[in-house]
């Protein structure tokens, strides 16, 4: 395909990382060019090979399909000294590494990071983990349930007389993946080699917002809401006449005064402040519950959007297929048959480029050893 190179075509990754959060990283920098070396273990590759749903046409799982894209695949045993001192050849020509090992365990498997900082001073070694290099938590198990649990989303997350609540997506992992190569492509960028520390907790923690600065000022613990936030009234999902939902927000004080309007409460003084709304949100919702129950979404949606207000239908991933904004923006994209969301992000000079789903276990061995042999 010709255009202009890919922004991040200068860079050569190592990617000895599985499942979602170092993957999610590499692939990141895969879909804007950048050369990535998939490093897996010869007995099944990375565990995405083998979670979650498959393709019925040959087998394999979407989630490698997906995690794998824009990757070329080799097998080595870091535990054969044969295929590690390759491995560590194949490092000496990279810009990045990308590891997500217990802390510790690259050390023991003879991949120190200041051996390998000596013998390539520009790496960038991006450590990905459940809750960082170093702390009292280093050494637990990495999952993102956990860092769900410990962030304090899970505390704020379901109805008020629910217990709390995990994603039902792996959220923390994809946010991480985001996280990871934001802070990668700003160690590259510093032109240094250097060590990235970027743990599950932390990067799903920055979602929090300003909940730790209100605790720590004033005390306060969110509450669980459902779909409400604490500072906004009216913010949820309805139900409409025909069963289906309409999620509204009120976000600016003059899209409340519509929403009131419209709903016939424009006059009530209990809703004529962000405290008012708050207050009484219990009596408000049920307003505008009610309002929805009478109408079609159609007809909800088409009154909001006269009224220049916020609203929008809660769409399942069929409703999104049939989405013109979504086919219009290639927010969803064919990748060797295989349906994926497109790029993260648009670059009007320097585009990056999906090039190929997730390979074959090894597909790219024969072509990066021999490019070792040639160096």
């Amino acid at each position: 395909m010709s255009g202009p190179a890919a922004p991040l075509a200068d860079l050569r990754v190592v990617d000895l990382s599985t499942v979602l959060a170092g993957p999610g990283c590499a692939r990141y920098l895969a879909d804007f060019g950048a050369d990535v070396v998939k490093v897996e273990r010869p007995d099944g590759g990375d565990t995405l090979r083998a979670m979650g749903w498959r393709d019925p046409r040959d087998d394999v799982t979407l989630f490698w399909k997906l995690a794998g894209r824009g990757k070329r695949c080799m097998v080595a045993d870091l535990t054969d000294p044969t295929d590690l001192a390759l491995v560590r050849r194949l490092i000496d020509t990279a810009d990045v590494l990308v590891e997500n090992f217990r802390p510790g365990k690259l050390e023991a498997l003879g991949l120190v990071p200041d051996d390998l900082l000596a013998r390539n001073p520009r790496l960038v070694i991006t450590r990905v983990s459940g809750f960082g290099q170093d702390g009292p938590y280093a050494a637990r198990p990495g999952f993102a349930t956990l860092a769900e649990a410990l962030s304090g989303f899970a505390a704020i997350n379901g109805e008020p007389d629910g217990p709390p609540l995990l994603p039902p997506i792996a959220l923390t992992d994809e946010v991480t993946a985001l996280v990871a190569a934001f802070a990668t492509l700003v160690a590259v960028h510093a032109g240094v080699g250097q060590v990235v520390d970027v743990n599950l907790l932390e990067s799903l923690f920055h979602l929090m917002g300003p909940l730790v600065s209100a605790h720590a000022l004033s005390g306060y613990l969110q509450p669980r809401l459902g779909s409400g936030i604490p500072y906004t009234v009216p913010r949820n999902t309805y139900r409409c006449g025909d069963g289906r939902w309409v999620a509204v927000s009120t976000s600016a004080e003059s899209v409340a005064r519509r929403v009131l309007d419209l709903v016939g409460a424009g006059d009530d003084e209990r809703f004529r402040s962000f405290a008012g709304r708050v207050e009484h949100r219990g009596e408000l919702d049920e307003l505008v519950s009610a309002w929805c129950a009478q109408r079609s979404l159609d007809e909800v949606l088409a009154a909001f959007e006269r009224a220049h207000a916020a609203a929008a239908p809660v769409y399942t991933m069929a409703d999104i297929a049939a989405d013109p904004h979504y086919r219009a923006r290639e927010a969803v994209v064919d990748v060797d048959g295989v349906p994926m969301q497109g790029l993260i992000a648009r670059l009007s000079a320097t585009p990056g480029r999906i090039r190929w789903a997730g390979r074959p276990l090894g597909a790219d061995d024969a072509e990066v050893r021999a490019e070792l042999d040639e160096a």
